[in-house]
């Protein structure tokens, strides 16, 4: 099957054909430096890494750009405390100390590093080079040591948002010789109060990029003039991504071929941003929680839906993962009862239903229902003795999860809390009463042999018996 993507600029479902059929290529806006990252940013970054985890599986190879915005207003202003001036430190050394953050919560939950993740100040005479094109098109114009992009030069402005320019407020940018209220910046003229360091020589004088300019150069400078696609949160389809599209092809450059946003994480139906104060730190949700429940639940709703967090939310995927992690285990135990160790990822055999549905705009939602109807047929040839039937649901659940990065087994702790619970306090009550079931049965005393499985049943835990002794599972009511 095909693979489908929901473009944002055609507002359509688009077969995707990458312009390299063996290399696609990406740029996804990371993270303005500002402060560290709340649980949106995890869901924005996560979507996108299935992306590329499930293109890499269809293609073979993905170059995944994402940038780091390490120069803004906002870091400018959030490295200075007025009213607490001994909390001061350099706006770089505040983008950089968020940047770690950032850096440690993707990692955190599987977020795989992209092949390249450039910081805009590292890309200055790249931005000074695309500024210098678009005055030389006739499509920006320096005022006032300021350089801004001319909107009614480009009559197809609002092509990304379907909007007509004319319809449009005025720019944020500071208004200083602006022709027209809808110019935005794209050099911003260094100012008095601001540091000297956050400052570039350039031929208009001393200054800084605007915003939108910075991913305009670093997606040309590391993915070339055209590339496959372009992705962020939907709150960034206007006004970054619009100027970032009029920008470079005003410039002359083919840019992006598909656009895709992934939806927000919302807080009582309204969008969780910093701006509104209303945001969940992403430390603060992996603080106590295994990360691999965290992901499981960023990623269990489909990529452009709104996301409701709440606790049901982590306890759900608790459960689902407990599920998978069940099956695993017995699994692994009637197929190599003689070495747990010896099973491996085999591969990338799943359902044809899991692979239609990613291939389908990446119907993460309907993935998860083939993966846990294989976890159900799985527990249902373990308990028919069919091992081939058990060893063929064993690695289909590998290939699925490990696509996904919700794979137990190589989570350490998540993998040691099942598999060597031999320290844990549950692990030795229920195994007290498993010796005592033993006894009973060994004296024939069948009547409370079976109160104490009934027990221990009643208590949801799920007993297994075999030539090698019993073990024993927490049952989510699809372990038999």
């Amino acid at each position: 099957m095909t693979v489908r993507l929901y473009d944002t600029k055609a507002q359509a479902l688009r077969d995707f054909a990458p312009l390299d059929p063996s290399n696609v290529t990406m740029y996804v806006c990371g993270a303005t430096v500002q402060s560290g990252p709340h649980i949106g940013h995890l869901r924005a970054a996560l979507a996108f890494d299935v992306m590329r985890r499930w293109l890499e599986h269809r293609f073979g190879t993905v170059t995944f750009v994402r940038n780091v915005t390490d120069i803004d207003d906002k870091v400018l202003a959030n490295a200075v405390h007025p009213d607490e001036p001994w909390l001061d430190e350099p706006w770089w050394g505040l983008a950089y100390r968020i940047e770690q953050e950032f850096t440690q919560a993707y990692a955190a939950i599987g977020i795989l590093a992209p092949t390249y993740e450039p910081r805009a100040t590292g890309s200055i005479p790249q931005m000074i080079e695309l500024i210098e094109t678009l005055i030389a098109k006739g499509h920006a114009y320096a005022a006032a040591g300021s350089v801004y992009f001319d909107v009614p030069s480009w009559p197809e402005y609002g092509a990304l948002t379907n909007q007509r320019a004319g319809t449009l407020d005025a720019s944020p940018d500071t208004d200083a010789g602006k022709r027209d209220p809808r110019d935005f910046a794209l050099w911003k003229a260094a100012k008095a109060s601001e540091p000297a360091d956050a400052t570039w020589a350039s031929p208009w004088g001393q200054g800084r990029p605007g915003w939108h300019i910075e991913c305009s150069a670093m997606s040309r400078r590391y993915l070339g003039a055209e590339f496959d696609i372009h992705g962020g949160g939907l709150d960034l389809r206007f006004p970054h991504h619009e100027n970032e599209l009029a920008q470079s092809t005003a410039a002359g450059d083919g840019f992006a071929r598909y656009w895709v946003h992934n939806g927000l994480v919302t807080v009582g139906d309204q969008k969780m941003s910093k701006s509104l104060g209303n945001y969940v730190l992403a430390a603060d949700v992996l603080e106590g929680r295994d990360p691999l429940v965290v992901r499981y639940a960023l990623l269990a709703a489909h990529y452009r839906s709104s996301l409701d967090i709440g606790d049901s939310t982590f306890a759900e995927a608790e459960a689902s993962l407990e599920r998978i992690s069940a099956f695993q285990q017995r699994a692994v135990r009637a197929v190599f009862p003689t070495d747990e160790g010896a099973f491996g990822f085999f591969g990338s055999e799943y359902p044809p239903a899991f692979g239609a549905a990613m291939d389908d705009d990446l119907g993460v939602p309907q993935a998860l229902a083939a993966l846990h109807e294989t976890v159900r047929a799985g527990n249902i040839a373990l308990d028919a003795g069919d091992l081939d039937a058990a060893r063929a649901a064993l690695t289909a659940v590998a290939s699925m999860t490990a696509v996904l990065g919700i794979d137990p087994m190589t989570s350490t702790t998540r993998w040691k809390a099942g598999v060597q619970r031999g320290m844990g306090a549950l692990d030795v009550l229920v195994r007290t009463m498993i010796d005592q079931r033993a006894e009973a049965r060994a004296s024939k005393d069948w009547a409370t042999a079976d109160r104490i499985r009934d027990a221990i049943a009643a208590a949801g835990i799920a007993l297994e018996d075999g030539p090698d002794g019993t073990h024993w599972s927490v049952n989510h009511g699809e372990v038999r």
